[in-house]
């Protein structure tokens, strides 16, 4: 696991400027220009980021693992990355309209979504307000809103979204959040500069935007509706999380029909940089199997 760690973060700079240097689209979204990029080869995979990430962000140990069985659609959210929008309030209803969006300007039938913490919400919302564009869906460390989730401590949460001090202390807050201490204490003392430098570049009033719309979530969310997820779904979530906690995936997991759910040891919020391989493999054999004849009865 650490040898997966130090050589997935190792490679992130370099990651990050081939990926940038990759073929960037555009599509038209209400009032935004929604950038996304194509890796991989196989069933499309829509790949939705957490809070203040972009499409740049994964672990490329990870994306490597995914991108070997499918043709992973990388998406920055509006205001994100090189995505543009209005500047108004939006709520995470609206992200996944962008989302569909992007799935429908793509000519895809459908397309099976993974998000990982507020890209869980999107995926979520997507797939209740978009049934028929959806194939599959990977709720990573997320949760399903409204009153009935396990929310983390008020210190953790105003740590999450708290974007002042320089990069290098937004930096070192956020891997201390993102995975457990022995964990965090060593990758901030290697490479805590990458995430400094990538803290750089976030827009506090756009973080603002996204904080709000995570707020109306854990208002309203969707518990309720949960049944109404039709497709196969695979809930994964590290037992350390102390930013979604772990029980909100065994309540996801309960909630939904034939929900797949998945555990992983020590593992933080950001826990596919902690398992990037065994987690990617986990993804792949979820998706490879055919539930076409189950869906037809």
């Amino acid at each position: 696991m650490w040898i997966d760690i130090f050589s997935a973060v190792t490679r992130r700079s370099n990651s990050q400027v081939q990926m940038e240097a990759a073929s960037l689209q555009t599509i038209a979204a209400d009032g935004a220009q929604i950038v996304y990029r194509r890796i991989g080869n196989g069933r499309p995979l829509l790949v939705l980021n957490g809070f203040a990430a972009t499409s740049a962000d994964w672990d490329p140990l990870f994306l490597d693992g995914l991108s070997s069985s499918n043709e992973l659609i990388l998406l920055n959210y509006r205001g994100t990355g090189r995505s543009t929008d209005d500047g108004q309030p939006f709520y995470i209803a609206k992200l996944a309209t962008d989302a569909a969006r992007v799935i429908e300007t793509l000519g895809l039938k459908r397309a099976s979504v993974m998000g990982w913490s507020m890209g869980g919400f999107i995926a979520q919302a997507l797939a209740l307000n978009y049934a028929d564009r959806v194939d599959k869906l990977v709720l990573l460390s997320t949760d399903s809103g409204g009153i009935e989730s396990d929310l983390a401590s008020p210190e953790v949460w105003f740590k999450l979204v708290d974007t002042s001090g320089t990069p290098n202390e937004q930096a070192r807050r956020l891997l201390f959040l993102l995975f457990p201490t022995d964990v965090a204490e060593v990758l901030y003392r290697k490479f805590g500069s990458i995430v400094t430098a990538s803290r750089a570049k976030l827009s506090p009033e756009l973080l603002k935007r996204q904080a709000a719309a995570m707020d109306a979530w854990h208002r309203d969310g969707v518990a309720s509706r949960l049944q109404e997820i039709g497709v196969p779904v695979l809930i994964a979530t590290g037992t350390e999380d102390i930013v979604v906690p772990a029980s909100n995936s065994l309540k996801l997991a309960n909630a939904i029909p034939g929900a797949w759910l998945a555990q992983f040891p020590h593992g933080g919020h950001a826990f596919m940089a902690q398992y990037p391989r065994a987690l990617a493999d986990l993804i792949n054999s979820f998706l490879a199997v055919d539930t076409s004849a189950s869906r037809s009865i």
